[in-house]
């Protein structure tokens, strides 16, 4: 059954899910969109090269949550808009794009930057046998407070338990801690380098 469930099911879950989220929250994307432009903060949405299933590279969208100057650092680079798109988690929106073209899925392991791919064991890519997600167990059990080689742990897990079940539980999860809007600590967050 989980393997059906893995096969055709968890698409369609995608699919079903994206749908409802596009059409009940589409008056908040305008809504943000808008308040970028009341806020003259451009551009509106971050790319960035990640790696997907099989290892192929995706780009993956993000509304921006820090300004354009890289020069400068992390801290002084972060706007308002940006600081609560951040810790409500709505800077994720545009990846249900990423997750309607099916490049990602709702549920899987967090894609990383292309520039960490060098860095992998062997056991580590074998993240990349699903597709990434926008939430994951990583995510619902720790996120940032925890080590990278627990978040690979926990992906791995993930990966051999794949079922509609261990899906709804994270999906549960993540809405809890959504609703919670801890304080986000990302930017503090190390770079992985193996």
């Amino acid at each position: 059954m989980n393997q059906i469930y893995q096969r055709y099911g968890k698409r369609v879950l995608d699919l079903i899910l994206v749908f409802s989220v596009l059409i009940l929250l589409s008056w908040l994307i305008l809504l943000i969109l808008l308040c970028y432009c009341a806020s003259i903060e451009f551009p509106i949405l971050f790319k960035q090269l990640r790696i997907g299933k099989d290892r192929v590279p995706f780009t993956m969208w993000k509304f921006r949550t820090l300004s354009e100057h890289e020069d400068m650092p992390l801290q002084e680079r972060r706007f308002r808009l940006g600081d609560f798109l951040r810790v409500t988690n709505l800077d994720e929106l545009p990846q249900f794009w990423n997750v309607l073209t099916g490049e990602m899925s709702i549920v899987g392991p967090r894609p990383l930057p292309a520039e960490y791919g060098q860095f992998f064991s062997g056991t580590q890519h074998d993240r990349h046998r699903v597709r990434p997600g926008i939430t994951g167990y990583a995510q619902v059990y720790g996120k940032n407070s925890i080590s990278w080689e627990q978040k690979f742990k926990l992906d791995l897990q993930y990966i051999t338990q794949i079922s509609f079940r261990t899906d709804l539980i994270i999906l549960l999860k993540t809405i809890t801690l959504v609703l919670s809007m801890k304080r986000d600590v990302s930017l503090s967050e190390e770079k992985f380098e193996g």
